[in-house]
């Protein structure tokens, strides 16, 4: 019987504008690239879940279907299973009926303990549940919460270490019991398919965007929320009418909502393409004369590692960054980018005038950029995790 590390989140997949599972599925992807059988475990709920022979036989790893592959750029390597989570489940608030229960309770100690040598997952109480029965694991810790971590588990020789991707995380997660030799601070990555030039995709995007004589073109693709500059991004684009801006991301009301601001303001140069799947948005980058990364000073911004960063870096793109406290330590680096402070429309836009003038578009994008940003993919930061489990059980998961 084949034995996994497995990923385990609480969703259904895909979600594709939700980033914490964009990283899951990123990183259960670069698992299986180094050799390692991997499954990324999620769930099944509505009329699907309802198949009694499911119910009885849950775990069944299989290739990604197309729709997920895609979403999340998976590689052929990577196995996955969905656990069925029929009605009622998670309909009413009782620990009884909860979808963690079921999994905890029945699909992990019945199902998945002996197909299963580590479980990697955001999910505290899976982590929990995983010790209990004698699986090593590995927990992401990636916001601030007031959880108090349980000595029995933090200290348990099977918990092999906690992950986040910001000091000021970790420093929140040892002050509520975490022990400071069990969790260590990694940035998040990239998918490695986004290294890949894609002249002819970027050149039919720039086709396409640029109108009305417009000859620059600057994106921003990711959440369409307020803190993350959003809409600071449309009062730039009206501070720069010659140039054209497109944002890829969000949901369909969200693009409405901007559409509707962006007309309020008179930004006629500003496109809202909504959702853009994984494997599409690396030519998009690439088509960018300057990459927009406007994030907001707010509480987020000492905390946030943000996915778009580094497939920004990856694309070769020139980079036009806010300058919050997460992002600092790459202000020094040899990468294509201007900097300025957050929360200021007309320095943004200058910064972009700037950016223009001194990184002119490369169709091969900056070398010393792209060479920067390889020790950040998602396989190195899995490599680097794996380095601090225990030799013993590093050895069960590589043999």
């Amino acid at each position: 019987m084949s034995k996994y590390y497995v990923f385990f989140t609480r969703n259904i997949l895909p979600q594709p504008n939700v980033a914490s599972l964009v990283q899951v599925a990123h990183s259960a992807n670069a698992t299986a690239n180094l050799g390692y059988p991997t499954v990324l475990v999620y769930l099944r709920k509505g009329w699907k879940a309802l198949n009694p022979i499911d119910l009885i036989h849950p775990f069944q790893p299989r290739k990604p279907d197309a729709k997920l592959a895609q979403t999340y750029n998976l590689q052929d390597k990577l196995k996955v299973a969905d656990l069925p989570v029929p009605w009622p489940i998670d309909l009413t608030n009782s620990k009884w009926t909860s979808s963690s229960t079921i999994v905890s309770k029945y699909y992990l100690p019945i199902h998945l303990l002996k197909s299963t040598k580590i479980v990697h997952t955001r999910d505290w109480n899976f982590v929990k549940a995983a010790i209990k029965n004698g699986i090593p694991a590995i927990y992401e810790h990636h916001h601030h919460e007031d959880k108090k971590f349980e000595s029995e588990i933090v200290s348990n020789p099977l918990f092999q270490i906690a992950v986040t991707v910001a000091d000021t995380v970790r420093n929140s997660a040892i002050e509520n019991g975490m022990p400071p030799n069990k969790i260590i601070t990694l940035h998040n990555g990239f998918n490695h398919l986004f290294l890949e030039r894609q002249v002819e995709a970027a050149r039919n995007w720039r086709e396409q965007l640029l109108i009305d004589g417009r000859e620059h073109l600057a994106v921003y693709a990711g959440g369409l929320y307020p803190f993350k500059g959003v809409d600071m991004l449309v009062d730039v684009a009206k501070e720069l009418p010659s140039m054209q801006f497109a944002i890829a991301g969000g949901d369909p009301s969200q693009v409405t909502a901007y559409q509707q601001l962006a007309k309020d303001k008179q930004a006629n140069n500003i496109k809202f393409l909504g959702y853009l799947p994984q494997n599409q948005l690396a030519s998009f980058l690439q088509a960018a004369d300057v990459l927009t990364h406007p994030h907001c000073l707010t509480p987020a911004a000492s905390f946030t590692s943000p996915l778009k960063f580094f497939d920004y870096m990856a694309s070769g793109t020139p980079i036009v960054a806010t300058e919050i406290a997460s992002l600092m330590e790459f202000k020094s680096s040899k990468i294509a980018a201007t900097w300025c402070a957050p929360d200021n429309p007309q320095q943004f836009a200058q910064s972009i005038r700037d950016c223009l003038v001194k990184y002119p578009r490369k169709v091969a994008g900056y070398a010393s950029t792209i060479e920067f940003v390889r020790q950040f993919s998602w396989e190195n930061r899995i490599e680097k995790i794996l380095s601090y489990v225990g030799d013993e059980v590093r050895s069960q998961i590589i043999n």
